[in-house]
């Protein structure tokens, strides 16, 4: 796949210092409300420039009365290529660049104004560039700023689409970075996209040659559209007549506008690109896709618009997209795989899945939780194909380590009823980048993402020269059944000042009156003995002869208080029975076990927990509603555990050593203060 040209930096630099006729007028936050809009608008303009004059012949020959929709079909018809944009107006930026400077922003406005509908919509609602043209000409500088834009060469010959899109990401995080935004939320970075998409196709090739081939692909959280151009660029090389169409919709305004001027510009259906919350309101709800990737946003919280979400996964469970569970309102991950998932088709092909998400869905949530029931969902259901664990830092916004889950629900019969997980972070699938950009101080180089591809589509199993970076699982190999292991209680009873306190500040005591607080007092300080109890039904003795003898009548909650505060735990004393004659269990002393799902759960306790505490019990009554077997059914994929790496401490000496010498560096460092 090819890399970016050499004069897309220089581009961006150029652009870059048009940032600066902005300072002292616009915040550092807004300078790219002006720049990106005016990427684009040039861009539009040199794409539409050499067919202006058929468009305008075109234009002024349409008949009287001519529906919006045949209007459209014969002015793209006259920019020709694909390209579904045109602009109605005589005015260009050359044009304009000749015309008299005081005319410039009435003729910006009546040129946007002119664009068809899908692309005027992006400047005057999303973009909101009018505002941004009557600032800049009130501040006195539009002609400064349109000057250099006029200057900057878009024609596609001079620089490709793919280019384009590196050009925006590198201005979109120039500008995140002065304004303190999250770049990561707008973009991915390219080497990582295409990791993802040759792991999505190295198992399709021969799917995807030959004649009147068409996929969809579609990305529920598109930003600036990088995943799906750099999809279906992946899809060429394979097959140079496959029609691709692109699908996608985005929540931020900026982005979205980008990307559907991107669309626009190549060819494809901009009204495929949607704008708006993915996850309260779809709008491809009745799509289905051949493959779907996306990078959601990391650790964000999904508390503003929990309510539809919530409503639709009471009210429509395992009919919706949320049945699986909901993950917690911390982090929406989760939502939008499930979201994914329900686009997957149910024909021949099926669907492919890739997506990349932080540490937390693998592994956060215990047995029950929404998260745990999520991956329940799709390991039991076999969809899941592979894991890979990215290296660190390859993010302009984070350095933390990032997961690509590949997931299929038509799996080649050697992938059935297996997961493969794959290890990355290690330094031979990264290298260090000669300049840092933001966060982002590594990138994947070519060989290692080839290197990555073939371990993923041999599907190497802990042997040879990958033994310690890709293993093979089975899916049950994630799941655990979590066991309740009780102990009992034991209690004993005695009077003594400091229970007796403990009694004065218990809740049914306070709230009887003081005569009924003194009687109980006289009974527990006058009349039971103050020997100590190891039995609880020879104090509970005790205590109703004394409260007998003194005619005092309590409730039984306050009779359940008075055991409670005259009680210690005991590990010499007896047994506290229920009714039944069974041991009572203890609270504090209750556990949780982890049992393997391939393992019986008998066999574990009786290895793991009978010889250490012989007198421990398995709560047969702990289960879920949805496995009739004891204890309830979990699911977590603990990268950790099946990759871990010995490290093995220094040696005392070498430490020892090093202690001495930051002590004399200490030393004379007081002594020099002290003169």
């Amino acid at each position: 796949m090819a890399s970016p040209a050499p004069q897309v930096q220089s581009l961006a630099n150029f652009v870059w210092q048009i940032a600066e006729i902005l300072r002292g007028d616009f915040k550092q936050s807004e300078y790219g409300k002006v720049i990106l809009p005016f990427v684009v608008l040039r861009r539009l303009d040199c794409i539409l420039e050499p067919t202006k004059k058929a468009v305008l012949d075109a234009h002024a020959s349409l008949p009287e009365g001519i529906d919006e929709q045949t209007r459209d079909m014969i002015l793209y018809g006259a920019v020709g290529g694909g390209v579904r944009v045109y602009n109605t107006s005589k005015l260009t930026f050359a044009v304009m660049r000749g015309q008299n400077p005081a005319d410039l922003h009435s003729n910006l406005v009546a040129y946007i104004t002119s664009f068809s509908p899908s692309v005027k919509d992006v400047f005057l609602d999303k973009f909101l560039f009018t505002d941004q043209l009557k600032r800049l000409n009130e501040a006195a500088i539009l002609w400064k700023v349109f000057e250099r834009f006029a200057a900057l060469d878009l024609r596609p010959k001079s620089i490709s689409t793919l280019d384009m899109g590196y050009l925006f990401e590198d201005l979109i995080r120039r500008f995140s970075e002065i304004s303190n935004e999250t770049a990561g939320e707008h973009f991915t970075p390219r080497e990582v996209i295409r990791l993802i998409v040759d792991l999505l196709l190295v198992d399709d090739a021969d799917a995807l040659v030959g004649d009147g081939i068409i996929r969809q692909v579609y990305d529920p959280a598109c930003g600036t559209g990088g995943m799906l151009a750099l999809t279906e660029e992946g899809m060429k090389a394979f097959n140079e007549k496959i029609r691709v169409e692109l699908f996608g919709q985005e929540l931020n305004g900026e982005s979205f506008g980008i990307c559907k001027s991107d669309m626009l510009v190549t060819g494809h259906d901009p009204e495929q690109i949607a704008f708006g919350n993915t996850l309260t309101h779809d709008a491809h709800s009745e799509r289905r896709f051949h493959y779907m990737l996306s990078n959601p946003p990391y650790g964000v919280d999904w508390k503003k618009y929990a309510d539809p979400i919530k409503d639709e996964h009471e009210r429509l469970g395992n009919n919706g997209r949320f049945g699986a569970g909901l993950p917690r309102i911390s982090d929406g991950q989760l939502l939008f795989l499930q979201h994914m998932i329900s686009k997957m088709r149910d024909d021949e092909p099926g669907s492919r899945i890739g997506i990349v998400m932080n540490g937390s869905p693998l592994f956060t949530g215990g047995a029950g939780s929404g998260e745990s029931e999520i991956r329940r969902w799709m390991l039991e259901n076999d969809w899941i194909e592979a894991v890979v664990a990215l290296p660190t830092e390859l993010f302009y916004n984070t350095g933390i380590q990032t997961y690509v889950w590949l997931l299929r629900n038509r799996k080649e019969a050697k992938r059935r009823g297996k997961v493969q997980l794959i290890d990355t972070s290690g330094e031979r699938f990264w290298k260090p980048m000669r300049k840092n950009l933001g966060m982002k101080r590594r990138e994947i180089p070519d060989d290692a993402r080839e290197t990555v591809v073939h371990i993923f589509h041999e599907m190497a199993n802990g042997d040879g020269q990958w033994a310690d970076v890709s293993k093979i699982f089975d899916t049950t190999d994630f799941g655990y059944r979590e066991i309740k292991i009780e102990r009992p209680l034991r209690l004993n009873f005695q009077v003594t000042p400091e229970r007796i306190e403990r009694l004065k500040l218990a809740k049914p005591f306070l709230k009887l009156d003081l005569a009924e607080q003194d009687d109980v007092l006289n009974v527990v300080t006058n009349r039971l003995p103050n020997s100590l109890f190891k039995d609880r039904p020879s104090f509970e003795a005790a205590l109703v002869k004394a409260l007998k003898g003194a005619g005092t009548k309590v409730a039984a909650s306050v009779r359940k208080a008075i055991l409670s505060a005259l009680s210690e735990r005991d590990e010499t004393a007896a047994i506290c029975l229920d009714s039944n004659g069974d041991p009572e269990p203890d609270p504090e002393l209750r556990d949780y076990e982890l049992v393997p799902l391939k393992e019986d759960w008998r066999d574990y306790v009786a290895r793991e927990v009978t010889p250490f505490v012989p007198d421990a019990w398995v709560d047969e009554t702990y289960r879920d509603d949805a496995d009739k077997g004891i204890g309830r059914v979990g699911y977590e994929i603990n990268f950790n555990r099946f990759f871990h790496r010995y490290v093995p401490p220094r040696p005392l000496a070498e430490i020892d050593a090093e202690l001495k010498t930051l002590e004399a560096e200490i030393a004379a460092l007081l002594t020099e203060v002290a003169g």
